[in-house]
C-alpha cells in the first residue's frame, strides 16, 4: 500500500453531483471484481463497525444488488442497486435507491457512474454521483456520505492488499 495514492471527493449541489476520483495500488481485474462481486463487495463497503449483506445480487444489465448495511445492533439499512450498463472491466452504471426490508425502493434515487482505468500496475476509479433531488443529495451529505465513504474506500485498499498478496 502507497500513502500517496490519489483520492478526491468534490460535492457540486448546484449540479446535484458528487464526483469521486480515488486511486488502489491493485491491479485492474481485481479492483473490477471488489465493485461488482458480491462476496468482495460484503467484506468493505459498509463503514464500520457496520457490515453489509447482499440478499441478492444479479450483475447484468437490468439485474440488482439487494442488500442491508447492519449495525452491530442489528439495525438494517436496506439499498437497491439496478445496473443499467455494463462495459467489462471499464464501466458501469446503476441506479441506486435506499428500500425498505420487502425491497421497496424510497425514492428519488441517484445514478452512479463508475468508470475504471489502470497504468503502472494502479487503478483508477471514477466515480459520478448524480442526484435526482438536491434534498437527497444533501440528506446524503448529512448522514456522513464522505466519512462514510472515505472509511469504506480505506477498508478496500486493505483488503486489495491482501487479495493482492494471494494471487
Amino acid at each position: 500500500m502507497t500513502n500517496e495514492l490519489l483520492f478526491d471527493f468534490t460535492v457540486d449541489k448546484a449540479a446535484k453531483t458528487v464526483f469521486i476520483t480515488r486511486e488502489f495500488d491493485a491491479e485492474l481485474a481485481l479492483v473490477w471484481d471488489a465493485f461488482t462481486k458480491a462476496e468482495i463487495l460484503d467484506q468493505w463497503v459498509a463503514p464500520k463497525p457496520w457490515t453489509s449483506r447482499t440478499k441478492f445480487m444479479d450483475f447484468k444489465v437490468g439485474g440488482r444488488r439487494f442488500y442491508a448495511m447492519v449495525s452491530p445492533e442489528g439495525q438494517e439499512r436496506w439499498s437497491i442497486q439496478e445496473y443499467t450498463s455494463i462495459s467489462p472491466k471499464t464501466n458501469f452504471k446503476m441506479f441506486n435507491t435506499f428500500a425498505d426490508q420487502e425491497g421497496n425502493p424510497e425514492l428519488p434515487g441517484s445514478d452512479w457512474d463508475y468508470t475504471f482505468s489502470e497504468q503502472n500496475g494502479k487503478t483508477t476509479v471514477n466515480i459520478t454521483i448524480y442526484n435526482e433531488s438536491l434534498e437527497r443529495m444533501e440528506r446524503m451529505i448529512e448522514m456522513g456520505f464522505k466519512e462514510g465513504f472515505t472509511m469504506t474506500i480505506n477498508t478496500l485498499e486493505t483488503l486489495l492488499a491482501s487479495l493482492s498478496e494471494r494471487q
